[in-house]
């Protein structure tokens, strides 16, 4: 009985595990570069870390502080902006626990509300979103990013993906 539970809440334990370790690493990203940034400053305020890499490449950790959502947008509406964060992760939570039933779904999920709770608590330890990955190509600065960013993205892009793949597949099988 107890190993029949262990096979069938394995997968769902290892993606908890798999969130906190998530989570713990951007929250420790963040504090890090919070608390050491601004003692350790280099040419353009920021820590080079590599540059002109395929002629035109550049990539730097500059502490930013984002009051808004992407790109800053809504900066304005800080309060508002947490209640939707806090509403879209529990109705995802809701969704993955009671609704889900692709299991190709799970880790893209997992990497959404992994990466949103990151921000949320950014609200509650700073004021802000801390940003610190910096990226530059041939001259254009790409919006200054964190792990929890990154996280967002990739769970967006493999539901993208899986919608994308499983929609071919459903048209193959009908002979469309």
């Amino acid at each position: 009985m107890l190993i029949e539970v262990i096979r069938r809440y394995r997968a769902v334990a290892m993606l908890l595990v798999l969130g906190l370790v998530l989570l713990f690493l951007d929250f420790w990203s963040k504090s890090y570069i919070y608390n050491v940034l601004p003692h350790i400053r280099g040419p353009h305020g920021g820590i080079p870390v590599f540059s002109h890499f395929l002629g035109g490449i550049d990539f730097s950790i500059n502490l930013a502080f984002n009051r808004g959502a992407a790109w800053g947008l809504f900066a304005d509406m800080q309060i508002p902006l947490l209640c939707f964060r806090i509403a879209v992760v529990l109705a995802l939570l809701v969704y993955l626990i009671f609704f889900n039933k692709n299991r190709q779904m799970l880790v893209p999920l997992v990497l959404i509300i992994t990466g949103a709770i990151g921000n949320i608590v950014d609200f509650f330890l700073y004021g802000s979103v801390v940003d610190f990955l910096l990226f530059t190509f041939w001259g254009w600065h790409f919006p200054l990013f964190n792990l929890a960013d990154s996280m967002i993205t990739i769970g967006v892009v493999l539901l993208l993906a899986l919608s994308l793949f499983s929609k071919k597949k459903a048209s193959i099988v009908d002979g469309a």
